[in-house]
C-alpha cells in the first residue's frame, strides 16, 4: 500500500516530462518578453523616470524566458537579453527622454546619446540578467534527457 506522500513524490518526478509539452516556442517566448517588459517599463514610468523597477522587472523577464522556452529556442534567449534592453531603452529614449537621467547627461543629448548611455548606465542590470538567464540554459542543457 502506497502512502499519499509517495504518490506526491510520484506526481513530482513525472512533472517534467509532462510540462515540457507546454514549453513556448522560441518566438512566443520573444513576443512574452517583450510585452512583460513594455509592462513593467510604463509602471516604471509613471513616476517619470526608469528606477529599481525596471531593472528588477528586466532580471525577472529574461530569466522567465529561459526557463519557459522549448529546448530548441534555448539560443534565442540567450541572445534575447542584451536584444531587448537596447530596443526598450531605444523606444524610452524616443517616447520619454526625461524618464532617462544620468548624472552628466547633456539635457539636449538626442535619442541615439540617451540610449547608449542608458544602455551603459543599466551594464549591472544586463550583467545580473544575462547572467542568470545563461546559468539557467546551462542548467537546462545539462538535466535535458536524451
Amino acid at each position: 500500500m502506497s502512502s499519499p506522500a509517495a504518490g506526491a513524490v510520484m506526481a513530482l518526478a513525472r512533472t517534467p516530462a509532462v510540462a515540457a509539452r507546454y514549453d513556448l516556442t522560441p518566438r512566443a517566448v520573444v513576443v512574452c518578453a517583450a510585452a512583460s517588459l513594455a509592462a513593467v517599463t510604463a509602471l516604471d514610468l509613471i513616476d517619470g523616470r526608469l528606477g529599481i523597477a525596471f531593472s528588477v522587472g528586466f532580471v525577472l523577464v529574461v530569466l522567465s524566458a529561459a526557463a519557459a522556452v522549448q529546448e530548441r529556442g534555448l539560443f534565442t534567449t540567450g541572445i534575447l537579453p542584451p536584444v531587448l534592453l537596447a530596443v526598450t531603452l531605444l523606444v524610452v529614449a524616443a517616447t520619454a527622454p526625461d524618464a532617462i537621467v544620468i548624472a552628466g547627461l547633456p539635457a539636449d543629448t538626442g535619442v541615439l546619446g540617451r540610449t547608449l548611455s542608458s544602455f551603459i548606465d543599466h551594464g549591472v542590470t544586463l550583467f545580473i540578467g544575462h547572467g542568470l538567464a545563461m546559468v539557467m540554459i546551462v542548467g537546462r542543457i545539462v538535466t535535458a534527457r536524451r
